[in-house]
């Protein structure tokens, strides 16, 4: 059973990549996807407002972290990065390994057969870079 965070990420993968499709809000997208109202809304909210008004923030951690263009992403794959950089940048009361795995997660139902492993590496990058202490307790730890 996914929890009702879990559906919440969904959906905002969901209304982000109409959003970068179509340039519409990507609020009004998720209110109107099946499943929004079994979310935790203030979060998949805050999730969307937080990417929106963030893009560019956003975008600048993660491209440093690419292989190619940011451009050339599928809208997928730039959609769990920009939740994923958002996370790790505006919630660190959330572990870095859950938000690492929320993201496996998302690219595997949702993404390229191997591109959840293209997320995976991106995000442990930018995970080092924004939150260096605790992933360097976790490496210590393991």
């Amino acid at each position: 059973m996914k929890t009702a965070r879990r559906q919440a990420r969904e959906i905002a993968l969901q209304a982000l990549y109409a959003w970068q499709i179509s340039g519409e809000d990507p609020l009004a997208q998720a209110r109107t996807l099946e499943g929004f109202e079994r979310t935790d809304a203030r979060f998949v909210e805050g999730l969307l407002r937080g990417v929106r008004d963030q893009a560019e923030v956003l975008r600048a951690l993660i491209v440093p972290h690419l292989s190619r263009e940011f451009g050339k992403l599928s809208p997928v794959e730039r959609a769990i990065l920009y939740i994923g950089a958002y996370e790790l940048a505006s919630h660190p009361e959330t572990p870095f390994k859950v938000v690492l795995n929320e993201a496996v997660e998302l690219g595997k139902s949702f993404g390229a057969t191997d591109g959840y492993r293209f997320v995976n590496g991106v995000l442990e990058k930018i995970a080092a870079s924004v939150r260096p202490d605790e992933v360097a307790r976790s490496r210590t730890n393991a």
